[in-house]
């Protein structure tokens, strides 16, 4: 009992990194533009987040720093698919590898490589935390109760608002969208801005609350899962959310066999998230008996003069 409790208290730990990276491209591909470069994003989030509590030791701002050092980099991705109409897949891949880069060089120049910081204490919510086996989920940090209510909040504005809805339309039909007065390239840029906030914000999270340290490369490929997470979820909020509690109880679940003494090969712990990633994958197009609930529009570069 004390490993299933120990498992279940660490799954937010790990579900909300990808819970966020993937509601944050989810606002981008709803807007049309194919985003694969949440790896190098997260990365760079983490890095801003463990510069900003270095240097003043507040996890608030360090999570605000990374969602902006992220959204900044993105704007060279932002101008190449949507003004000058790079290859999304291309421009995406090349994101990561800058991002990648980009950290690893300015994590060591800055001398911020394992540098521990003092992350945020956890905050029980009173008799919840300590329910037996379950308590563990009411002892976590502020941003991880938070995060159902910024997924509430992005879900209903996708759905309901009037930003939301345009932005879906400029992702389903730009054309008709840009008929009706929509600004589609606006929509657009703004859409790569804040999804890629909410993907470092995750890359934030993992740093300044999960490890509390900088290490190049530390997102460990979990951009990736996340864009196969998008996949799985079928570009909806909730069922993204929900798919990452089944990613991030697999990822706790790999520690807390080791801790029990279970000897596990280390590749096949290496592999394990990646091989769950396909085997969805496989499960969601089998799933879908042709349905395809993808953006309309997802990838495809948009000039006003073009119509079909």
């Amino acid at each position: 009992m004390d490993l299933i409790a120990h498992w279940i208290g660490n799954i937010p730990d790990f579900a909300v990194p990808f819970a966020l990276a993937a509601l944050g491209l989810i606002v981008s591909e709803r807007a049309g533009v194919l985003s694969l470069g949440a790896e190098g994003l997260m990365l760079v989030g983490a890095l801003a987040g463990i510069g900003a509590m270095l240097a003043v030791h507040e996890p608030g701002v360090a999570l605000v720093a990374a969602m902006l050092a992220a959204a900044a980099v993105s704007v060279l991705f932002a101008v190449m698919v949507v003004w000058l109409r790079v290859n999304q897949v291309i421009a995406g891949l090349a994101l990561v590898f800058f991002c990648q880069g980009l950290t690893g060089l300015l994590g060591t120049v800055l001398g911020w490589t394992n540098q521990p910081v003092m992350g945020p204490a956890a905050l029980p919510l009173g008799p919840l935390a300590a329910l037996p086996v379950v308590g563990g989920l009411f002892n976590q940090s502020l941003a991880a109760y938070l995060a159902p209510f910024i997924f509430a909040g992005v879900a209903w504005w996708l759905n309901h608002a009037g930003g939301g809805l345009r932005l879906r339309a400029v992702g389903e039909n730009p054309q008709a969208a840009d008929a009706a007065g929509v600004p589609v390239l606006r929509t657009r840029f703004l859409a790569i801005l804040a999804g890629s906030a909410l993907v470092g914000l995750a890359g934030g999270y993992i740093a300044v609350i999960s490890t509390k340290l900088w290490i190049a490369g530390m997102t460990g490929g979990r951009g990736w899962i996340a864009v196969g997470l998008v996949i799985f979820a079928r570009w909806s909020p909730w069922r993204a959310f929900a798919g990452a509690v089944l990613f991030g109880g697999i990822e706790a679940l790999i520690p807390q066999l080791a801790a029990a003494g279970i000897s596990l090969p280390q590749y096949f712990v290496l592999m394990t998230p990646y091989a769950v990633t396909l085997a969805v994958m496989v499960w969601v197009a089998l799933a879908r008996r042709g349905r395809d609930e993808t953006p309309g529009a997802l990838g495809e570069p948009y000039l006003r003069e073009e119509r079909r």
